[in-house]
């Protein structure tokens, strides 16, 4: 078996997440600048040594001023903490067709805790360029008070502004280095 390293082709991905604004509608948010790496044993994906960091400043919410609050300390507080951070540590419920759950521990602000993510796998090909490239669809949910992100207001109504689930999607295609 051959250990095989892969990069992050970031013009074919993105991180996502979704969350609950007054319990009636979602706002989508994205991470505009993050890196993920994997080492395999050949192209088995369902052994890899994983990670990601997503660079909280890039944070986007096609909303300037939310997007400086979510920055600001009542969420991310990005000034201290500048990175999210994702650590693979097991696998399990591997399908025939390579799909898998992923655990790994996510850290926030400076707090760890261990999340499954499910991972659907897209494949390995080669491009037009002779590039090999394997592909991903992954999605999960936390609880953003688990992290500290415990920000939270009520509406006139005792409406709760901002949920406490966020669901998390993202589509990473990743590059075989030489």
């Amino acid at each position: 078996m051959a250990t095989k390293t892969w990069a992050l082709d970031p013009t074919h991905s993105e991180v996502q997440f979704k969350i609950k604004h007054l319990m009636i509608t979602n706002v989508t948010g994205s991470f505009d600048i993050f890196t993920v790496s994997a080492q395999t044993e050949d192209e088995d994906f369902t052994k890899a040594k994983v990670s990601f960091t997503a660079d909280v400043n890039s944070i986007s919410t096609n909303n300037e001023q939310r997007d400086g609050h979510l920055k600001s300390a009542d969420f991310f507080d990005a000034e201290k903490f500048p990175q999210i951070k994702f650590e693979a540590t097991k696998t399990e419920n591997v399908d025939s067709d390579g799909s898998y759950e992923l655990y790994g521990d996510l850290t926030i602000r400076d707090v760890t805790k261990n999340v499954k993510l499910s991972v659907e796998f897209g494949g390995v090909v080669k491009d037009p360029y002779g590039n090999t490239k394997a592909g991903f669809t992954i999605n999960g949910k936390i609880n953003r008070k688990d992290f500290g992100l415990t920000w939270s207001a009520v509406t006139e109504a005792g409406g709760v502004v901002v949920s406490d689930e966020v669901r998390i999607a993202a589509e990473i295609q990743l590059i075989e280095q030489a």
